[in-house]
């Protein structure tokens, strides 16, 4: 049997080959300057954006009836349907978490499909303990 140190050690190993990789990727990514983080602390201000991104991260889950491929985003369309809110609302909402970066957007004819924009999420989560 393996004590929990000699388990740790084990997972220490494996995973020891890609912090090289991890450091590499963290070099390359950009810094957020205090405007950039005072813009998506702004959007993170109202709990409907907050709602917005929270269905964005799984939309296969929150749009249900979403017909097509989540390849491109959701449809503003099916936002503004789940939301319950008047359209220029959810249009204002979802310009503001654009505008911050916290959304990415791809016209395809007539339609607007919004999808949650990981790299700067996950970069300001990365930058989030130096404020704290």
């Amino acid at each position: 049997m393996q004590s929990s140190a000699g388990t740790a050690w084990v997972v220490f190993r494996r995973f020891a080959k890609y912090d090289s990789l991890t450091d590499e990727l963290n070099a390359a990514m950009p810094e957020l300057t205090p405007a950039d983080i005072d813009e998506i602390l702004k959007a993170l201000a109202h709990p409907q954006r907050r709602q917005i991104l929270v269905w964005l991260k799984t939309p296969a889950e929150a749009f249900p009836t979403h017909q097509h491929p989540f390849d491109a985003g959701v449809c503003a369309g099916k936002i503004h349907e789940k939301s319950g809110l008047s359209a220029s609302t959810m249009s204002g909402h979802l310009a503001v978490l654009q505008r911050a970066g916290l959304v990415s957007t791809q016209k395809i004819g007539q339609w607007i499909y919004y999808s949650r924009n990981e790299s700067l999420i996950a970069l300001f989560k990365r930058e989030m303990p130096d404020v704290f």
